[in-house]
């Protein structure tokens, strides 16, 4: 291609609302153009970037043994009804009509039609497994889209879903789709971790996510320090130690703490470590049903809870935060609440690590006084309706639950998701099979997506600098970037055309810049747009030498015109 001839163009300014560095470059680049808020057009560069993504994750989506299929984008709403995701979905999901008032929804996701396309047709066990993907555009609307490709309304996706007849065999379709997505990634050049993670509004019995590390992600993301233990901080756990208070109590107490109602104030007026007092965190929980309650969860002091934990513990929707007013009104002790005397309207939850834990301080659920010396040793002194489960969110410093070397926490941004369905669709849409004695049941399910357009922006965020993008070369536009640095000079444009020719004949992507424009925006473009390597062909060839830059590196080197080629293509296959 000559740039001459392309439809490229690149800005010197990103628009206002660009933060993060993918945005501003993929627009100042000529990647994407925005069309409304959250929704863009692929420009000549950027659908070459999506299609080289594409296509590597077709080829290992296809040896693994998956099928490709296009499923409608625009899907009938009666098939979201048949799971209740129409209204758990919530706004996000874009509703239509048709000119005969029949319900349409634009797809954010594909399990409903999947099941469609499977059930009545797939009748025996002796069909099963099957893996149906497609890469195929999604809608969602998002309230606050944001960050161009990482969050927009309007978005391409690789989603696959396997069918099977065991949950044996979905361990395998499972385990299979983690090898190859990881192959998916490691051939993009990107640097990702796999993480344990939640489910959330796909639902299922578990999930992985493939996280790709970058500084702007929004992600937070638990990893060890030592062994390959990554999990979304939402599920992260850790290895439990079990510390000693040195400070001894003859007997429990209630201690009188006036005014003292944050952790803080009531560790340092009874000069304890805030390790051994308890923290309770009040809520307002949602339920599906509408149900709504207040509960309260309890952590160490030096802990925070973590929210999407809480949720699951209880099954809750959504926490919402209440008022002082509104804990007083069913009871509760604003400032003093405690896990011993609440009020037997109140549901609560402690977090693991304080099972059976000792020498405490807590609220004692009465007015400026707490509890010292409190151990959780005995159940009865909590009733019979305790729940433990682990819903403190893991911190920094904190022990690996594999190894017990020191976790960190770093960002990431999410750009694959694979789950164990089970039967969450099958079931209420009736989808079933025969198994080997003839008896009907529901497919067991996985779900396996990759967000191709996010992709584009995620490699960036992880690949770029001051001057612009650095293209991972197995995922560029163009691998090589000639550029004539006088297009008046007859033998510097001959050259050019000579070299562009070979590389394009020995099967590299490559561009020729041979625009009537000065040296310095030439150079600015290609450090902007970010191809891998660019070969300056200007007044040294004279001196029979011309100049090669590595835009990762940064390396400049003059190569003798004679050897220019094979420098280039070992540049290009290291």
């Amino acid at each position: 291609m000559r740039w001459s001839k392309f439809f490229a163009y690149t800005l010197k300014e990103a628009p206002k609302d660009a933060v993060v560095a993918s945005h501003k470059y993929l627009i100042r680049g000529g990647y994407i153009k925005q069309v409304a808020a959250g929704i863009y057009n692929f420009l000549p560069l950027g659908k070459m970037v999506l299609d080289n993504i594409r296509a590597i994750i077709k080829e290992e989506m296809d040896k693994a043994g998956a099928q490709e299929v296009m499923l409608s984008f625009v899907t009938p709403y009666e098939l979201w009804e048949e799971t209740g995701r129409a209204k758990k979905y919530g706004d996000e999901l874009l509703r239509i009509e048709d000119r005969k008032k029949q319900k349409f929804v634009l797809s954010p996701t594909n399990e409903e039609s999947v099941v469609d396309l499977v059930r009545g047709v797939v009748k025996s066990y002796k069909q099963l497994p099957i893996n149906l993907y497609q890469i195929n555009l999604k809608f969602r609307d998002e309230a606050r889209p944001r960050f161009g490709l990482l969050r927009g309304r309007e978005f391409i996706m690789k989603d696959a879903y396997s069918f099977h007849a065991t949950r044996d065999d979905l361990d395998r379709e499972f385990n299979l789709m983690e090898e190859t997505y990881k192959k998916i990634f490691e051939r993009m050049g990107l640097k990702f971790r796999v993480v344990e993670a939640d489910s959330g509004a796909i639902g299922g019995s578990g999930s992985k996510e493939f996280m790709v590390l970058a500084d702007t992600g929004e992600d937070d993301i638990v990893v060890c320090s030592e062994c390959d233990y990554a999990a979304n901080v939402e599920v992260a756990t850790r290895k439990h130690v079990q510390k000693e208070n040195p400070i001894k109590t003859e007997e429990i107490e209630e201690v009188y703490t006036p005014n003292k109602k944050s952790i803080e104030e009531v560790c340092e007026f009874l000069g304890i470590d805030p390790y051994f007092s308890v923290k309770a965190v009040a809520k307002k929980a949602v339920y599906e049903n509408g149900k709504e309650e207040i509960v309260v969860f309890f952590v160490r002091g030096v802990d925070s809870l973590e929210e999407t934990k809480a949720k699951n513990a209880i099954g809750a929707l959504d926490l919402m935060d209440v008022s002082e007013e509104e804990l007083e009104k069913v009871g509760l002790v604003p400032g003093f609440i405690g896990p011993f005397g609440l009020p037997s309207n109140i549901k609560y939850v402690i977090d693991d690590d304080l099972r059976m834990a000792q020498e405490l301080v807590c609220g004692a659920n009465k007015k400026d006084y707490h509890i010292k010396g409190a151990n959780l040793l005995d159940a009865n002194l909590l009733g019979n309706l305790t729940i433990y489960r682990d819903i403190a969110a893991v911190k920094e410093g904190d022990l690996c639950p594999k190894c017990g070397k020191p976790l960190k926490i770093t960002k990431g941004i999410e750009v694959g998701h694979i789950f164990k369905l089970g039967t969450v669709y099958s079931e209420p849409m009736n989808a079933t099979f025969l198994d080997e004695n003839g008896k009907a049941k529901p497919f067991i399910m996985g779900c396996y997506g990759i967000g191709v357009s996010r992709l584009i922006a995620s490699a960036v965020e992880q690949n770029h600098d001051e001057k612009g993008i650095i293209w991972p070369k197995e995922i560029a536009p163009f691998k090589v970037d000639i550029i004539v640095g006088d297009v008046k000079k007859e033998e510097q444009l001959a050259f050019a055309e000579v070299l562009y020719e070979k590389l394009t004949n020995a099967g590299v992507k490559t561009i020729l810049d041979d625009r009537n424009e000065r040296f310095g925006p030439k150079i600015a473009d290609f450090e902007l747009v970010g191809f891998p390597v660019c070969v300056i062909v200007g007044k040294k060839l004279k001196d029979g030498k011309v100049e090669v830059r590595d835009r990762k590196t940064g390396e400049k080197f003059e190569v003798d015109k004679d050897v220019v080629f094979e420098k280039v293509m070992e540049l290009v296959n290291r």
